[in-house]
């Protein structure tokens, strides 16, 4: 296969970064279209290169609700069925329904947008006498001495509330507690995705970081609607202050797409933030009960929108060479191969993951069924188109867990965090 065809899929940076931080274009591309470039994008379709210099999502909205700048708004009242007056505010300020009290859950949220109800999707709609003054269990840090500790622990449902609505594959608040967004300090936009391997340590897409400079990138963990900072546990922000890109990364073929990333300080692990664990070199990948997870489009193009609240993508894995001939069947014909640091996923129609999900986790169950633990497989790196019954490609992160050790411990951080064997968790889980 010749060498300029190969190599020119870098075209396709973008395309897939997951329908899963908030997030972003994968990576800028400069130069003019070349006559292979019309193998991807005929004169009729829409060039990817009309996306790749301007982020996914516009802005991370952070706003400040309750501080000093804040504008004056008064409270939403409306009247329940029962006919009672209630105000509209942040869930975690009005006491629990009697079932899920116990559960420590509060009242469900409805992810629809409802014109009779509460404008913000994480207010509700309290009686005076449910109110609460002081907010229930505001303790952000505090791990429960009865959950079970260490990596990859996913909050089936998430935590806090129950969701109602949600067609679209939204995630549970700190269900998936390992997604992080990388976000551009110029302007708050998002860049892409990626998973905590540490509490020091952000793990991501090659291609999410080449030609990024110090102090020109940081993570936001604990993120679920990127609209709101109304959640009870708020989402940490850590300043990226080195980038470990594999050195034989390829940005015109992804080849080698993974990255490590330094933060300025750890980030506090809470029940919505925890690191995720790696899989062993031996782990069956003959999976079909996976997810991607994160912020990224529901169609591909111009026509696509971004999701404001973390969706999880079930996806099965695929042999390679089965993905390798559902891929020569695409525009990029017979003459292509799968480079073997690919690991495939998906290929249903209306269920994949999308441009703003570069870098982001694909993780699988490990361990006990019971555990509710899962290890991450792969980052995404790219597709053709989204949503079509093709399968997208991740970088295989099994393949690269030498390089991860051999980072990680030159960096002077403890390998056995992300670690699925928990007799070597470290104190660092209590």
């Amino acid at each position: 296969m010749p060498e300029r065809f190969f190599f020119d899929l870098r075209i396709l940076l973008s395309m897939r970064r997951i329908s899963l931080v908030v997030a972003a274009i994968a990576i800028a591309v400069t130069r003019a279209q070349s006559p292979i470039d019309k193998i991807f994008f005929p004169e009729n379709e829409t060039s990817i290169l009309d996306f790749a210099n301007r982020a996914g999502i516009d802005e991370v909205i952070t706003p400040d609700p309750f501080g000093p700048n804040a504008p004056t708004l008064s409270p939403m009242t409306l009247i329940t069925a029962q006919g009672d007056r209630c105000t509209c505010v942040p869930y975690f300020m009005c006491k629990p329904e009697a079932e899920f009290a116990e559960q420590n859950k509060f009242n469900e949220i409805d992810v629809n947008y409802n014109p009779e109800s509460c404008q913000d999707v994480l207010d509700v709609c309290c009686r005076a006498e449910d109110s609460l003054v002081v907010p229930m269990n505001n303790t952000p840090g505090v791990v429960p001495t009865s959950k079970p500790r260490g990596c990859g622990l996913r909050n089936i449902g998430g935590i806090d509330f129950t969701l109602t609505g949600n067609f679209n594959n939204e995630a549970g608040f700190g269900e998936f507690p390992w997604t992080v967004a990388i976000v551009k300090t110029t302007d708050g936009s998002s860049h892409c995705g990626g998973s905590l391997i540490h509490p020091n340590l952000v793990l991501t897409g090659a291609h999410c970081v080449q030609g990024q400079r110090r102090g020109e990138l940081k993570i936001r963990a604990g993120e679920w609607d990127t609209q709101t900072t109304k959640e009870r546990l708020p989402f940490q922000e850590r300043l990226v202050t080195r980038i470990n890109s594999h050195p034989d990364f390829n940005p015109r073929s992804l080849a080698f797409d993974i990255a490590i990333l330094e933060l300025e300080s750890p980030v506090t692990l809470a029940d919505h933030i925890n690191v995720v664990c790696l899989p062993p070199n031996n782990y069956d990948t003959r999976r079909s009960d996976c997810f991607a997870s994160g912020w990224g489009k529901n169609q591909f193009g111009k026509a696509g929108r971004y999701s404001v609240i973390m969706k999880k993508v079930p996806l099965p894995l695929l042999e390679s060479s089965t993905c390798e001939r559902q891929l020569q069947g695409t525009r990029l014909t017979s003459r292509f191969r799968l480079h073997q640091t690919f690991i495939c996923a998906g290929g249903e129609r209306g269920v994949d993951t999308c441009e703003g999900d570069g870098g982001a986790p694909l993780v699988c169950p490990i361990g006990s069924a019971n555990d509710n633990r899962y290890a991450q497989v792969g980052t995404v790196a790219w597709g053709i188109g989204c949503h079509d019954n093709i399968p997208a490609v991740y970088t295989n992160v099994m393949r690269f867990r030498s390089w991860i050790d051999n980072i990680v411990r030159t960096l002077g951080y403890d390998v056995t965090v992300y670690d699925s064997n928990l007799s070597q968790f470290s104190q660092l889980f209590g």
